[in-house]
């Protein structure tokens, strides 16, 4: 473990009051940092603070030098969003109050989103969390599309096939391995490209009480990619499998809404419904390429069902239409 911090030194430089008790929130990857709540009698900030391993003490048990070159990065690529971009974004993120790099030292300061309402994290979901999640990517993809990713994965996402040769050499399922190099190509040759966050996962929001309003967090594998990876990612975590085959037209629906109101705000001169008619039957391809990482990587994974199955054949079909 790191050793702890001066983190009144941290706020003292930061003009804020006396530290009164610090909240250790998580142990980051590897034991290489922690993220924590910084309290003071005027409000609370958030520190991620990561302490990387020099190249040549790498420790042993990870599953691949690969896989631990991946994670390294990754913090690199949240540094470099909030260094660079965060605090452009129209999409509920939170705010960058100082960020640095000393070495392997990364450091983010940032603002507590539960001191601004976002008090919620929730592992059910309803139709309200549902629909702000949806409302927050919407918005996120809508202004970033064109952007061209500079200091961010070049492909976003953490299963994308460049950084998953393992998980493609395990895979059982033949299909879906013969046309993983195809679904790949479809996905970054997308009109339409944008930033995606990469790992749009339910527990990575966080919600008003009421549900009505979403931030999010966690941006370590933010890149350039095709919206319906969010899209398929998100649902993958936030719907039961019993539920996704009924609640798939409502979610792409829902998103879809949203989209054109954000692209009016955002980018009017892009035609929604163009946009709308180029990327929805990619949500299938996108949700096949993240099977195409789990059953690659955790065979027996819950996430590997009837629907995602039924999914990846539709996948397959609509693929014939590309070339």
């Amino acid at each position: 473990m790191m050793k702890q911090y001066d983190y009144q030194s941290l706020l003292d430089s930061l003009g804020f009051e006396t530290l009164t008790h610090t909240e250790v929130l998580q142990s980051l990857w590897g034991g290489y940092g922690e993220l924590v709540r910084l309290h003071t009698a005027s409000g609370s900030v958030i520190v991620k603070h990561i302490k990387l391993p020099k190249p040549e003490h790498h420790p042993r048990g990870w599953n691949s030098e690969l896989s631990h070159q991946r994670k390294l990065r990754s913090y690199q690529v949240e540094l470099n969003w909030y260094k660079s971009a965060a605090n452009l974004c129209k999409a509920k993120v939170p705010v960058a109050i100082k960020v640095e790099q000393q070495g392997q030292e990364l450091m983010i300061v940032m603002e507590d989103l539960s001191s601004l309402g976002f008090t919620d994290v929730v592992t059910e979901a309803t139709h309200a969390h549902l629909s702000a999640c949806l409302e927050w990517l919407a918005d996120f993809h809508a202004q970033h599309i064109g952007h061209q990713g500079e200091g961010l994965w070049e492909c976003g996402t953490y299963w994308h096939l460049d950084t998953r040769p393992d998980e493609l050499a395990a895979l059982k399922d033949e299909s879906l391995k013969q046309a993983a190099h195809k679904i790949d190509d479809v996905l970054k040759g997308a009109p339409y490209q944008t930033l995606v966050h990469g790992d749009a996962k339910l527990a990575n929001f966080c919600f008003y009480p009421d549900g009505t309003r979403a931030a999010a967090v966690d941006f370590q594998y933010i890149g350039r990619g095709c919206a319906m990876k969010d899209v398929a990612l998100f649902m993958s975590s936030a719907v039961k499998p019993e539920q996704c085959q009924v609640m798939e037209d409502w979610i792409l629906d829902e998103y879809f809404a949203h989209l054109s109101r954000a692209l009016d705000k955002y980018q009017p001169s892009i035609d929604a419904a163009d946009v709308e008619v180029q990327w929805r039957p990619l949500f299938s391809i996108a949700w096949a390429d993240f099977q195409r990482f789990v059953k690659g990587w955790s065979p027996d994974h819950w996430k590997i069902n009837p629907y995602t199955e039924a999914l990846a054949v539709r996948a397959l079909d609509t693929l014939k239409a590309y070339p």
